[in-house]
């Protein structure tokens, strides 16, 4: 049976995951409005990069934070990348906000500074081997709790990790030919 993925639709980068699942044979459905929500049994989200601010004003809005979040708690696997990880962030670095805090890590926002900071590298992704990664103003995630899986680090730094349910990137696998990351997050969909 075909998985069925939503796709976060309010803002960011939404339209390059739903081109990388559909090569995947993954039947998408974006998530713009609760009733998007309830009307589809959902096997997966993916939360993607935009700006996490704008993101989370938007999911309290249109009454989409509650459902969400109690989804991902009760296991709905999740992809967060870029933004998608500041909203899953339990603490965000000299920031007061939270949004959907389920993931047990502290992430630090703009990390890697502005637009013109923004860079590509290549690095070893959990057992996968060497990955492109674009990062775009990215997070990184500055501290993880004890049963969080770290699944990458650049310069130091942890840009993706895992806890059961929930996988986070601070870069845009969306952005690049590689299916990785989304393979990655499809193996825990299917052991659902």
């Amino acid at each position: 049976m075909q998985k069925k993925i939503g796709v976060l639709a309010v803002q960011g980068a939404f339209a390059e995951h739903i081109r990388v699942l559909q090569k995947l044979d993954v039947h998408c459905i974006e998530i713009r409005k609760k009733a998007d929500l309830e009307s589809s049994s959902l096997n997966g989200l993916v939360l993607p990069g935009g700006e996490s601010t704008v993101m989370g004003k938007l999911l309290r809005e249109l009454e989409l934070f509650d459902p969400i979040k109690k989804q991902i708690d009760d296991g709905l696997p999740v992809l967060g990348t870029c933004a998608g990880l500041i909203l899953l962030a339990e603490e965000i670095a000299e920031y007061d906000t939270v949004h959907l805090g389920n993931m047990h890590i502290m992430a630090r926002r703009n990390a890697y500074g502005r637009q013109s900071g923004s860079f590509q590298t290549e690095q070893k992704f959990a057992q996968c081997g060497k990955i492109p990664m674009v990062f775009i103003r990215a997070p990184y995630i500055e501290s993880v709790d004890t049963h969080v899986e770290i699944l990458a680090k650049v310069n130091h730094h942890i840009v993706a990790a895992r806890q059961e349910n929930i996988v986070v990137t601070s870069f845009h696998p969306e952005l690049t030919d590689d299916l990785t990351v989304h393979k990655y997050f499809l193996n825990i969909v299917h052991q659902k």
